[in-house]
């Protein structure tokens, strides 16, 4: 009977070294740390998924596209009064729709560029889209001034009212872009011999398409104001 009550012990010290004994299965059964191989950890250097990015860019864009057709709608409804203001398309709208046009271009030829591993190019297009942004936005300022010397003011009529609203909330959505480029050609600069990476390729199609949207939704305004008077 000692005898058997000292081997008892004996285990017992021999789990307590090993750090054995009975312990509680983790969620999945492997362990208290356990959910999984390797204890549970995440690697953080693991991010989304390109179709995670992907999904969440196509819902912002949705979000957007049914604002401005909430906008539509109402310009068009409130368009019906006889009273209102007719109000000529500034010159200067015309020149910012024929620049938001080229821009488009130049993005998707740094997409492309972007593919075939030629980062000079991809840069170089970037930067063109960049700057075919910031001069859309000059021209959309110095078009306001124009409706101005009409005497059409944002405080008029609903109609006119339109024309400053319409163009101020694309414009903000533009400037998002302009930082979306900013920020492919600081990296594209910084990490040059990694742009043929995924997240490079699929940080530029995802501002590709966001830039595509934003040009369609300038003609698709432009448009609007142009033929519904």
């Amino acid at each position: 009977m000692a005898t058997t009550v000292t081997g008892t012990k004996t285990a017992e010290k021999r789990e307590r070294r090993s750090g054995g004994g009975s312990k509680f299965p983790g969620p999945n059964g492997k362990g208290p740390k356990g959910n999984g191989w390797g204890g549970g950890k995440k690697d953080p250097r693991r991010g989304l998924s390109p179709e995670a990015y992907r999904v969440t860019m196509w819902v912002v864009i949705a979000a957007i596209v049914m604002m401005f057709a909430a906008l539509s709608s109402a310009y068009i409804i409130l368009s019906v009064d006889a009273e209102r203001r007719r109000v000529s398309m500034p010159r200067m709208f015309f020149l910012s729709t024929g620049v938001i046009v080229l821009s488009s271009f130049a993005i998707e030829k740094a997409k492309r560029s972007l593919k075939r591993g030629n980062e000079t190019r991809y840069l170089r297009w970037i930067i063109t889209t960049l700057v075919l942004g910031l001069v859309f936005l000059a021209a959309q300022l110095m078009g306001w001034r124009e409706l101005a010397a009409q005497g059409v003011y944002f405080a008029g009529h609903p109609h006119s009212t339109f024309f400053y609203f319409f163009t101020g909330v694309h414009g903000v959505h533009l400037l998002g872009g302009i930082g979306g480029l900013s920020y492919l050609a600081i990296r594209s600069r910084r990490k040059s011999k990694q742009v043929e990476s995924v997240p490079n390729t699929t940080s530029a199609e995802l501002m590709s398409l966001y830039w595509h949207t934003m040009d369609g939704l300038w003609l698709w305004l432009f448009l609007l104001l142009l033929i519904w008077k």
